[in-house]
C-alpha cells in the first residue's frame, strides 16, 4: 500500500483506525511531500512516519520548482489546469508526480535512511549500506523483509521538474597551486551511461593541497566513470593570473559504494 502524501488535516495525530498507518497492510510506503503545518503554512500532507518505509523527498516541506512565481506556474508546460492545481497545491501533488516518474526509474529515488534532512545533506548518512537504500515510489517493494526497525524515515533529493530522478555521489578534491585563492570548483562527471552538467563543490577560501568534499545530485546515473571534468574560477579579474588545479578528484556512488 503506497500513501502518496497522507491527509493532514482531521487525520494527523488520530487513532490508526481513522488514518493511514503500518498495520492496514503487509508493505506500507509513504512520500511525504506537504508535510508543513496546515495553520499557517497551508501544508496538507502528514509529517510522522506512519508506514514501513516513508520518505522525504527535499526534506518533505518544500518541493523544488513549486517555488515559481503564480504566472509561470499558471502558464506552464503541461497546460493551463494542471499549472493552477499545481499552483494551489504543488507541494502536495509532488507525491503522484515522483511516483509515476519511479515507475520508468527503476533504479531511480534512492531513499537514504537518516535522522533528519539536515543530517542527510551534511552526508553523514552517505553511501547506502551494505543490504542497499530502497526505491521511493513504484519499487520500494523490492526492500521488503529487509526492515529491521519500526520506521524508517528515508531522504533524497529530486529535480525541480519532470524528470525527477536524480542519483547522489559524493566528490571529494585536493585542490594544487601556488596560493590561496578565492572562487568556486564546479565538477562534471562523465560515465558509460552519460554526463552530467557541471555541478558546484566548492564556493569561497581555496587553498593548495587542501582537500573538499562535495556532494552531487545528478541528473544522470552516470554508470561506469570515465571522465572528470575540473573547472574553477574567481569571478574576479585578477592581473596575477592565479592557477589552481585538482591533484586529485575521488567519486564515490551512493548507491553501490
Amino acid at each position: 500500500l503506497s500513501g502518496l502524501d497522507p491527509a493532514q488535516p482531521y487525520f494527523q495525530g488520530t487513532p490508526i483506525e481513522v488514518r493511514l498507518d503500518k498495520t492496514d497492510a503487509e508493505f506500507v510506503d509513504v512520500i511525504h511531500t506537504d508535510t508543513a503545518p496546515t495553520i499557517p503554512y497551508l501544508g496538507f500532507g502528514m509529517s510522522p512516519a506512519i508506514g514501513h518505509l516513508d520518505f522525504y523527498p527535499n526534506g518533505g516541506v518544500e518541493m523544488p520548482g513549486c517555488g515559481k512565481n503564480a504566472i509561470s506556474q499558471i502558464v506552464d508546460l503541461d497546460g493551463i489546469w494542471e499549472g493552477t492545481r499545481d499552483f494551489a497545491a504543488c507541494n502536495h501533488l509532488r507525491s503522484y508526480k515522483y511516483y509515476s516518474d519511479s515507475i520508468i526509474y527503476p533504479d531511480g529515488f534512492l531513499g537514504y535512511s537518516c535522522a533528519s534532512y539536515d543530517v542527510f545533506e551534511s552526508g553523514r548518512c552517505f553511501p547506502c549500506p551494505e543490504q542497499g537504500c530502497p526505491n521511493m515510489g513504484h519499487y520500494a517493494d523490492k526492500f521488503k523483509g529487509k526492515i529491521n526497525s519500526d520506521f524508517v524515515k528515508l531522504y533524497l533529493n529530486t529535480g525541480e521538474a519532470k524528470d525527477f530522478a536524480l542519483w547522489r555521489y559524493k566528490v571529494t578534491v585536493t585542490l594544487s597551486g601556488n596560493r590561496d585563492v578565492r572562487g568556486y570548483v564546479n565538477i562534471a562527471l562523465y560515465g558509460s551511461n552519460g554526463n552530467t552538467k557541471q555541478h558546484q563543490i566548492i564556493k569561497g577560501s581555496l587553498q593548495p593541497d587542501q582537500t573538499y568534499t562535495g556532494y552531487i545530485d545528478a541528473e544522470v546515473k552516470v554508470g561506469t566513470l570515465t571522465k572528470v571534468k575540473f573547472l574553477w574560477n574567481n569571478n574576479v579579474i585578477n592581473p596575477t593570473l592565479p592557477e589552481i588545479g585538482a591533484a586529485t578528484v575521488v567519486v564515490q556512488s551512493g548507491e553501490d559504494r
